[in-house]
């Protein structure tokens, strides 16, 4: 019972600064999720620790990975209301599925080759490379979990929601490019 106590503050200090700073919020959230991720995944391979990647993932996800889906829940809920529209939630999984996943994934595979000091046309290769793979994978896996959050999940809440799966995806998405890195080298 005692645990249960700091549990509770917990949430209730996360969802009061949710609702106070929005954006601040989601973007702390989805940096520590990345570093953690990294973190993770490096750790699961059997690898030492590198810094780079885990600054890497945390730089984004303070910059991108929580303002950018913040903004984009915001819109399809503009675009597509549910009261308004027919068929809503297919509109906006369709939306998010086949338009704003291509570009995020694209511009998250060039953005975390930057931030670990990569230059251009490293990145781009990197893009090249991983694009089409890490894609389909994020058809194939976050398609789920994506129809989960936009049909049961609070607007206020998703991007913790898949703050939480990107855990994961992280992990996914840090292997995949350790895997790659060998081969340019």
């Amino acid at each position: 019972m005692s645990l249960s106590k700091p549990i509770v503050n917990l949430v209730a200090s996360y969802l009061q600064n949710l609702y106070i700073h929005p954006i601040k919020t989601k973007a702390i959230t989805s940096c520590v999720v990345g570093s953690a991720g990294s973190i993770a995944s490096q750790l699961v391979s059997g690898e030492k620790v590198r810094l780079d990647p885990v600054l890497a993932f945390g730089l984004y996800g303070l910059i991108f990975g929580g303002t950018v889906p913040h903004y984009f829940y915001e819109f399809i809920e503009r675009v597509f209301p549910q009261e308004a529209s027919a068929f809503p939630l297919a509109k906006k999984l369709l939306f998010e599925r086949l338009i704003f996943a291509p570009l995020m994934q694209a511009f998250s595979l060039y953005t975390l080759a930057r931030f670990e000091g990569k230059n251009h046309k490293a990145a781009l290769k990197q893009v090249n490379d991983l694009y089409f793979t890490v894609l389909e994978a994020n058809w194939k896996w976050l398609t789920l979990f994506q129809v989960i959050n936009i049909a049961f999940i609070p607007p206020m809440l998703r991007v913790l929601f898949m703050n939480l799966v990107g855990f994961g995806w992280a992990m996914f998405i840090a292997s995949k490019r350790r895997q790659q890195s060998p081969k340019k080298e």
